[in-house]
């Protein structure tokens, strides 16, 4: 690639992930996995699937299958039919809050007016997994998702499931890192992860984000400090800052 383009091997990496955000090898693990997914839902088995996606082994696929999909290969195909998805829904100060869990730790926070609507959208997210409403001994986790509400500064270690790209998990990762009660701008977050050209692809990837509190995106504002969107809207967004300034 270097050659072709006419850079040094050094001058190509720095330029590649300026503008992406990925080293090389970074985006090329990143796109198979983008035609891994695509490829399960369209082939007739997964074996085809990994080689359409370009691995070269069954081996080397099911050694990644975990990370890349998040489950396995064929829960994926099945829309996680196979994937248990355990959730309770509470009040909070903020309203109704959604906590769900998979077998690898807390995949969803959600905020919002109404507890059904928050169910939908869990379901929406994993239309074929089994979702199934926790007893009360899921209550001791709820309860430390709420208590990272209603102090959101605090250190609450929760076990998480965060599925994304490569360049949402970068994004996430560099959110987790913001001090409470400090703010960055898009911008900024892009500089930190060295894709200073990729504002708007970390306000997409802001956007996408569903652990709320847990991956601080409402800490993400625009240049100059203003307020931007969120996902649970911009007064749950001003508060949670309001909170952990201490006002």
């Amino acid at each position: 690639m270097a050659e072709r383009a006419g850079l040094s091997a050094s001058q190509l990496h720095r330029v590649f992930k300026a503008a992406t955000g990925l080293t090389p090898r970074g985006y090329a693990v990143a796109e198979r996995a983008r035609r891994v997914r695509t490829a399960l839902a369209n082939t007739e088995t997964v074996t085809e699937a990994l080689y359409t996606a370009g691995f070269g082994s069954n081996g080397r696929f099911y050694a990644e299958a975990d990370h890349l999909l998040g489950m396995t290969p064929v829960a994926f195909r099945n829309g996680g039919a196979r994937t248990e998805i355990v959730y309770a829904v509470r009040e909070c100060s903020l309203g109704a809050i959604l906590v769900a869990r998979s077998e690898r730790g807390v995949c969803a926070i959600l905020l919002g007016d109404h507890q059904e609507a928050l169910v939908r959208s869990l379901r929406d997210q994993f239309p074929r997994a089994r979702i199934v409403a926790a007893g009360q001994t899921f209550d001791a986790l709820v309860s430390q998702v709420v208590e990272l509400v209603e102090a959101p500064g605090l250190d609450v270690n929760l076990p998480l499931d965060i599925r994304g790209t490569a360049f949402q998990q970068r994004v996430w990762e560099a959110l987790r890192k913001i001090p409470a009660g400090s703010v960055m701008s898009y911008s900024d977050v892009a500089k930190a992860i060295g894709a200073p050209a990729a504002v708007r692809a970390v306000a997409r990837a802001c956007a996408s984000n569903v652990l709320a509190v847990a991956i601080p995106c409402h800490r993400v504002v625009r240049s100059g400090g203003a307020l931007s969107g969120y996902r649970w809207g911009v007064e749950r967004k001003q508060e949670l800052l309001n909170r952990e300034r201490g006002r």
